[in-house]
């Protein structure tokens, strides 16, 4: 299935070398068309199928539509040779159902370079069919009164000559003609030569079939003949003649039926949306030819169900073309053996697998049976090229060229886009499509209204038209349903346009700008929350504002919203080339900041700060902004256990009174309680407010004492608050630390809370939340534990995280299973764990709590300032230990 790549050929002068147009194969559309054909050869081989009736739907006709460069035209040609015969087959695309059949393939180039016309489409379905070996009277009479009424003085065999067709399919034709003019003349007993006639004949011919005559009784049986043959022979009846080819193959003897199925290729180049004139003439073949299969192949999907073209063609809707009616998104049909009637005849040629590329390339270019381009650089060209045939045959010659000059190819080489790409896309587009096209490629994704507004048109018809071209993808179920081919729109954006109506930079920049205000519209304009949205809105608008070196403007007011929500899903667009270079831009530094933010649920806390460090010291944002990402550059200090950097932070924002102040203080709480001093702490808590989370960190406060039953109490507050508020961050984080301090005092009780707080984090992205309920589940298994693995794993995961308050808590967890099984040696060890991460002055407590719980004693007193006293929390924390003592071994 490979002939010579001739343009390959005569590009090297190495004669070694070995080109071939190498097909990878399409076993999928072949499946398709099988199972369609051998439909079609069932629906005409029953009884009630009648060729003259013009009412019944057509299902004769499969589509596959793709854009240009993805191989349509190549699987045409195969499947032309597939169907002529088995040897031209590949062996993997297996035996269709009908191989008995007699089939006759006819593939008519439509495009504009082949200068077909619709006389000459005709011409050639007929020359085909000169292979029955039997003349076919009633079309053949038609067909030469319309040619001596069009082309006075100029020979009907030799135009077939001039236009190849003669040589494609043998001179057959002519004589077959002659003969069927010859015999009816004889018939109607017609004296003179027949060629200088065929006015006469035609007339004779259309009073004798209104007269019944039994000489022309073969051609009485053809209805409509006597209206055709009187009608006036121009190109309109012409589109009609087809009709009489159709009867001709259905009087045909068992022992000569075939069945033609004829490959219109190049579709595209028919007409466009609003002239319609040749597809209208084409569809009427369609039509009056229920017994021959269509396969068409082009860019674009067939209208021809769609009502709405009522008047500008003949026969419109989905009852007259039920498998037009449901276009497949790609291939879903390819596996099996037989697709439902009258459906999935759209078919969307998709692109090559990776697998396929690297064949594709491996078997281009060969010499001594060894593939010529190297493995590493047919990698680099099968990820560029997402799939598309075309690049890799633009790459191909890519290589040759690299050849030519005295280079050896390497992967770099191809990190390369080809302006060609470009003008195959746009070469059959509308100037607004083609404005609308190249402001979509700066988006991820589009909906019409946002496709209108980053042209700055005030109509939408340009960009309904576009989204039916097959390089627009549909995802129904994204945010916004269309984007773009991943290697067109790259090719788009960064490669050489040599267009007419190619785009300045400052035209590309003003698109951005319309783009970037249209994203803010949207995400405005909407009612409610709704978070995918504002994350859908904040990915593509910081990618333009980042790009184009755009203002902020609602940029900012969309940070603070993800910001408030405390979810952190990824919400940086991809790093650019540039990715080490110091940041230049409020865009820039607000990229980073968010980037910061989310990653930092992923990555240990000494990069998160030191990317935010960054960002603030660049101050290149507004001043609120700039609040934020000091406010959580102090977050990731307190974590690490630079309280001192950290209070310093807090304090900065809480006296700044911007929109984080509130938690800022709350910031300030959690140091000093972090310090021991819980007095200090309580008392500002209180005057926290929801703003600053009171409830939350009044928890935070009453569970280092022991105090549960309060604690959870305030949580339950909490996690309360922020549903009413909408904010699922907190909720996820308040419900978590309920469960993690009712798993001290109530193991089945925690069961139920920690299942509550697993449905909160769902899609969250929580991590420290996450090693929360980790550690709650230890602590409600206290006592019971089989083994420490789990325990340890966690450890090893919070420290990679730099999270020092999170491994505190766990290792609180692990002294309060040993001082529950009374293994006070595991106890101590514990201890010099809590001592170890205390030596910065922080968390010292917890080693406190550890000594509580299994009944040791002090070594020093304490540093802890308790809000009742020590003595009370010791009794509270020894209190639970020996209660699950209890529940755990009632013996006791």
């Amino acid at each position: 299935m490979a002939g010579r790549d001739l343009r390959t050929l005569f590009s090297t002068n190495d004669r070694q070398l070995e080109a071939t147009e190498a097909f990878t194969n399409r076993q999928a559309q072949w499946e398709l068309v099988a199972a369609a054909l051998a439909e079609h050869l069932r629906h005409v081989a029953e009884p009630g199928f009648d060729v003259e009736d013009l009412e019944r739907p057509r299902n004769n006709v499969i589509v596959f539509h793709g854009v240009g460069g993805i191989g349509k035209t190549t699987l045409s040609r195969k499947l032309e040779a597939a169907l002529a015969g088995a040897d031209q087959r590949p062996a993997q695309w297996g035996e269709p159902a009908w191989s008995g059949e007699r089939i006759l393939p006819v593939r008519i180039d439509l495009s504009r370079s082949a200068g077909a016309s619709f006389e000459d489409l005709v011409l050639t379905i007929r020359a085909a069919l000169a292979e029955l070996g039997r003349p076919l009277p009633a079309f053949d009479i038609a067909l030469r009164r319309y040619w001596e009424a069009q082309h006075p003085g100029e020979s009907l065999e030799e135009y077939l000559s001039r236009g190849g067709l003669a040589v494609r399919f043998g001179k057959a034709m002519p004589q077959q003609m002659q003969s069927a003019l010859s015999d009816v003349a004889q018939a109607l007993l017609l004296p003179g030569t027949v060629g200088s006639a065929v006015g006469a004949l035609t007339g004779a011919l259309v009073r004798a079939l209104r007269d019944r005559r039994q000489t022309v009784r073969a051609l009485a049986g053809c209805a409509r003949l006597e209206d055709l043959l009187e009608a006036e022979p121009d190109l309109d009846a012409l589109s009609f003649y087809p009709h009489l080819l159709a009867w001709e193959l259905a009087q045909l003897p068992a022992d000569k039926k075939t069945v033609p199925v004829v490959l219109l290729d190049t579709f595209e180049d028919v007409g466009d949306r609003t002239h319609r004139d040749l597809e209208r003439l084409i569809q009427r073949v369609v039509w009056l030819m229920p017994n021959v299969f269509f396969v068409v192949t082009g860019r674009s999907r067939l209208q021809w169900a769609d009502p709405g073209l009522q008047g500008q063609l003949d026969y419109t809707g989905p009852v007259a073309w039920p498998g037009l009616s449901a276009p497949t998104g790609g291939l879903p049909a390819a596996r099996t053996a037989r697709p439902a009637a009258g459906h999935g005849r759209q078919v969307l040629v998709g692109d090559f697998s990776p697998e396929d590329c690297d064949d594709h390339l491996a078997r281009r270019l060969t010499r001594n049976g060894r593939p010529l381009i190297s493995a590493d650089v047919r990698r680099v060209i099968t990820d560029r090229s997402h799939g598309l045939p075309l690049y890799l045959d633009l790459a191909v010659m890519r290589f040759l060229e690299l050849r030519r000059s005295g280079h050896t190819p390497v992967p770099a080489d191809f990190d390369h886009d080809f302006p060609a790409l470009i003008s195959r896309t746009l070469s059959d587009l509308t100037p607004d499509e083609r404005h609308v096209l190249r402001s979509v490629a700066l988006l991820d994704s589009f909906d019409l209204a946002l496709a209108t507004a980053a042209a700055g048109l005030r109509h939408e018809a340009p960009a309904m038209r576009l989204i039916e071209r097959p390089f627009v993808r549909e995802n129904p179920f994204g945010l916004w349903p269309y984007h773009l081919h991943g290697l067109i729109r790259s090719t788009i954006r960064s490669a050489d346009d040599h267009a007419d109506d190619r785009w300045s930079s400052r035209d590309w920049e003003r698109a951005a700008a319309r783009a970037l205000a249209a994203l803010g519209a949207q995400w405005q304009d909407h009612t409610g929350r709704d978070r995918i949205l504002l994350v859908g809105c904040l990915r593509q608008g910081l990618a333009l504002a980042r790009d184009f070196r755009l203002d902020l403007g609602w940029l900012t007011d969309a940070a603070w919203s993800y910001v408030g929500d405390s979810v952190w899903e990824p919400i940086a667009p991809p790093t650019r080339p540039d990715t080490d270079a110091a940041l230049e831009t409020p865009t820039d530094a607000l990229v980073e900041l968010l980037a910061a933010l989310a990653r930092r649920q992923h990555e240990h806390r000494s990069i998160t700060a030191s990317r935010l460090a960054a960002v603030t010291r660049a101050a290149l944002l507004p001043p609120d902004v700039h609040e934020m990402a000091v406010y959580y550059l102090a977050k990731a200090q307190r974590d690490l256990g630079d309280s001192a950097g950290s209070r310093a932070g807090m304090q900065l924002v809480a006296d700044g009174d911007g929109r984080l102040a509130p938690a800022a203080r709350r910031g300030l709480v959690h140091l000093a309680r972090l310090a021991g001093d819980f007095p200090t702490a309580l008392a500002t808590a209180q005057a926290l407010g929801w703003a600053g989370r009171q409830d939350r960190v009044e928890g935070d406060i009453l569970w280092p004492h022991g105090d549960m039953q309060r604690a959870a109490a305030a949580y339950a507050t909490a996690r309360d608050q922020a549903e009413h508020h909408g904010v699922a961050g907190e909720r996820a984080t308040s419900q978590a630390q309920r469960a993690l301090v009712l798993a001290f005092t109530d193991p089945d009780r925690a069961d139920d809370e920690l299942h509550l707080a697993e449905q909160y984090l769902t899609g969250l992205d929580l991590r420290a939340t996450g090693f929360t309920l980790r550690i709650a589940a230890l602590v409600r298994d206290a006592g019971t534990l089989p083994g420490l693995e789990a325990a340890r794993a966690l450890r090893a995961e919070i420290r990679a995280a730099g999270i020092t308050a999170a491994e505190a808590v766990l290792e609180l967890a692990l002294a309060f299973h040993h001082a529950v099984a009374g293994e006070t040696d595991k106890v101590r060890a514990v201890i010099a764990r809590l001592n170890e991460l205390a030596r910065a002055g922080d968390y010292s407590y917890y080693a406190d709590i550890a000594h509580y719980m299994a009944g040791l004693p002090l070594p020093t007193s304490t540093t802890a300032r308790w809000i009742d006293s020590e003595d009370r929390t010791r009794a509270r924390w020894h209190g639970l230990v020996a209660a699950r003592r209890m529940q755990t071994d009632p013996a006791q």
